[in-house]
């Protein structure tokens, strides 16, 4: 059972910001879970409850990878039979540069443009992104970070530089580069204001 927004906008936002709640409550259960284990239990598993959370009562399949083609505007998402090879890869790629490199916004800039950029499930992709990536930032700091209001919020009030810095990590995989220096300087800048604001 689900409501859609053309339904019923009012119990539909209703829904959302409510699973917006769930879904960090969840979060922080995540985020504790792996300061103790570590990297390896940032994994699919938590993917999908954090995707599960965050689409309830919204959309059909939430949780699981979609089986289907998706659009998001001009971006075309790797074809759905491919998705499951992409999140390992995706994984792989968090887990084995884990210990590397001295930004520790890197990691969790390439996971949010690069779960934007795969678009695994079926809906919910973003709010699943930006936990994931808050979910990196707190293990690579150690700790549940303080603040009033945390990073996905913040990129949430505010779209337009979050876009842009996307759009441009795009542009560099589009010419056969990685690089997510925009996105990643962009996320320092929010954890700044997050821990300036507790």
């Amino acid at each position: 059972m689900v409501i859609r927004e053309h339904d019923n906008a009012t119990l539909y936002a209703k829904v959302l910001e409510k699973n917006l709640l769930r879904q960090y409550d969840l979060l922080l259960d995540c985020i504790e879970i792996g300061l103790e284990k570590g990297i390896e239990a940032f994994d699919k598993y938590t993917l999908w409850s954090l995707n599960a959370a965050a689409v309830a009562n919204l959309a059909q399949f939430g949780g699981r990878y979609r089986q289907e083609p998706i659009y998001v505007g001009s971006h075309r998402p790797p074809h759905y039979k491919d998705v499951n090879d992409e999140m390992d890869r995706f994984l792989a790629v968090i887990h084995e540069n884990w210990t590397l490199g001295n930004d520790p916004m890197v990691l969790p800039a390439y996971a949010l443009w690069r779960l934007n950029w795969i678009h695994p499930f079926v809906e919910g992709n973003g709010r699943t992104a930006r936990a994931a990536c808050y979910y990196l930032i707190c293990l690579k700091y150690g700790d549940l970070l303080p603040g009033k209001k945390i990073v996905p919020e913040r990129i949430r009030d505010n779209r337009a530089p979050y876009y842009a810095a996307l759009q441009a990590a795009d542009k560099h995989w589009e010419n056969g580069d990685f690089n997510v220096s925009d996105l990643s300087a962009y996320l320092g800048n929010l954890l700044v204001d997050q821990l300036a604001d507790v």
